[in-house]
């Protein structure tokens, strides 16, 4: 029984192993709760003090100057949660990989970090390209669309989990470029909500 025991236990010890050197485990459920509270705040602050109302966009190109006066600032709004969003991400993967005894950046990260740059950079060229031409309503949808599928590929170099959390960005995504009107909603929804939640349950399930 006991060899049985330490047969099993082996197996587990290896198991592990091959999934530390061929997947990236310093995500940090943390990281994903801030990022969604950054995002319901920006949100908010766009919509209240700001007055970014998807109800009244106007799609009319950017040269006849019918773009919103509010527009440079929601744009700056939107960098600095980026910013800040992705130094959370860091600083809080940062500390779980040196918990972990694992360095952040290894092949791992890398393979992981490209697999979500192509479709990011993309997708950022897009929403320059739409605001350039004033169609401001399509901006929320390409975010979630493209963020989606940048998550989607980096399911394969870290949680299966973050595959599901890729699927529900592009649904939220395509929902929001049909009911453009509610497209804030929706990327308070996709940014904000989904990131809660799926911080909180990669806390409680890899974490504690």
């Amino acid at each position: 029984m006991k060899e049985e025991q330490d047969y099993m236990r082996h197996i587990t010890e290896i198991r592990s192993m091959m999934e530390r050197s061929s997947k990236f485990l310093s995500l940090s459920g943390w990281a994903g709760i801030m990022a969604g509270i950054y995002a319901l705040t920006g949100a908010y602050i766009a919509y209240t003090f700001l007055d970014f109302n998807p109800d009244n966009v106007v799609y009319s190109t950017a040269k006849t100057g019918s773009l919103s006066s509010s527009l440079p600032k929601v744009i700056f709004l939107a960098i600095v949660l980026l910013i800040l969003a992705i130094g959370t991400a860091i600083f809080l993967s940062y500390k779980k990989a040196a918990k972990r005894g694992e360095k952040l950046w290894n092949a791992i990260a890398k393979r992981l970090l490209i697999n979500m740059a192509v479709p990011l950079i993309v997708g950022g060229l897009l929403v320059l390209i739409l605001i350039a031409k004033g169609l401001i309503g399509l901006v929320a949808p390409f975010t979630l669309l493209f963020y989606g599928l940048a998550l989607y590929n980096a399911s394969n170099f870290t949680y299966e989990e973050v595959k599901s959390f890729g699927l529900i960005e592009i649904g939220l995504g395509l929902i929001s470029a049909y009911f453009v009107e509610y497209g804030l909603i929706c990327w308070a929804l996709g940014f904000g909500v989904v990131h809660i939640i799926y911080g909180i349950y990669m806390h409680y399930r890899y974490e504690r």
